[in-house]
Parts: structure tokens; C-alpha cells; sequence
């Protein structure tokens, strides 16, 4: 299975988001998964596809150019897609993809899943689209879905359409039957 991670390009203030990026990395090698992320080398992206590719995992990274340019892509994943970009990137990722797993991050990442929660709500595709939830990182966004229901935006079951999991070992679980 190719598994979409959309995550921060830092590793934030909280030692728990590195931790929970090792262990999504641990979990997609030693399952014989495909980690399908943004190509970069810093942060949450590199902390992951180090993680994949330590357990001798693939990772397959898509990144721009302006990115690549200024040297901030992985050197030795499995392969690295350069394209032109950032909405060529979030297409080819999602594309590439047989699941969608949120880990803590910023703007870029906000965008990321909240576009891949938007097409799955419009029929675009049936894959799974999972909030890995650590320390309550996404809470703020579940608020705001909820709200979005309450006030008519968002049907209660489109709401469903986003996954939620605070762990790996969650997560594990709800990809079985995939």
C-alpha cells in the first residue's frame, strides 16, 4: 500500500511528534508499505523517510523544483519526483496514494489533507483520510469540523470521512482491511 504523509518540514516543540514520525516510519517499512511524502529531508518529512528507509523501506518522495533548487530534497530515498510546482506535488502525491495520515505541521500541511478530505467528499476517491492526532495537535481542526456541521457546511457524514487516531498502533488497526 502507498501511504500519502503529509507533515511539517520542522519538527515543532513537542519531542512526541518526532517520536510518533518514528514510529509511522517504523510501522510503513516493516509492513511493506510505500511512503509517498513531499521529498524533503528536514523535519517531520526527513524524520519519517529516515525511519522508512533505516527498517529498509521504499520512499518516494515528490518535490518542486524551487525546493529541490535549493537543495532541501532527501539524497538517498528510493526515489525522488521532481516536478514543478506545489499543486503539481499535492496532485502527484494524491495520486500516488492509497491513504492519507496527517502527522503534526503547519499551513502547507493544513492545505495537504484538508484538500484530500474536500475530494474525497466530492467522490474524487474512497481512500482513507486519518488525522494522526498526537497530543491532541489537531484538536483545534476538529472544533472547527464540528462547527462546520452544526452550522450546515458539513454534513455529519462527510464529517466522518476524516479519521481520527492518536497512535500508531490506532492506526494500524483501521488500515488492516485496506
Amino acid at each position: 500500500m502507498n501511504i500519502t504523509v503529509y507533515c511539517g518540514a520542522n519538527a515543532g516543540d513537542n519531542p512526541r511528534f518526532a517520536e510518533t514520525a518514528k514510529a509511522l516510519g517504523t510501522w510503513i517499512a516493516t509492513n511493506g508499505h510505500t511512503l509517498i511524502y513531499g521529498g524533503g529531508k528536514v523535519g517531520l518529512m526527513g524524520i519519517v523517510a529516515d525511519e522508512v528507509l533505516l527498517h529498509n523501506g521504499q520512499a518516494v518522495g515528490v518535490i518542486p523544483t524551487f525546493l529541490a533548487d535549493r537543495e532541501l530534497g532527501h539524497p538517498h530515498i528510493t526515489h525522488l519526483e521532481i516536478v514543478h510546482s506545489m499543486s503539481e506535488r499535492k496532485n502527484r502525491m494524491i495520486e500516488l496514494g492509497d491513504v492519507y495520515i496527517a502527522l503534526p505541521g503547519g499551513p502547507g500541511t493544513l492545505e495537504e489533507i484538508a484538500e484530500v478530505i474536500s475530494w474525497a467528499k466530492i467522490g474524487q476517491h474512497q481512500n482513507p483520510c486519518i488525522l494522526l492526532n498526537v497530543d491532541g495537535y489537531y484538536d483545534a481542526l476538529l472544533q472547527l469540523f464540528a462547527q462546520m456541521v452544526a452550522s450546515g457546511f458539513l454534513t455529519a457524514e462527510d464529517a466522518q470521512l476524516v479519521v481520527v487516531v492518536d497512535s500508531v498502533e490506532a492506526l494500524e488497526s483501521i488500515l488492516q482491511g485496506k
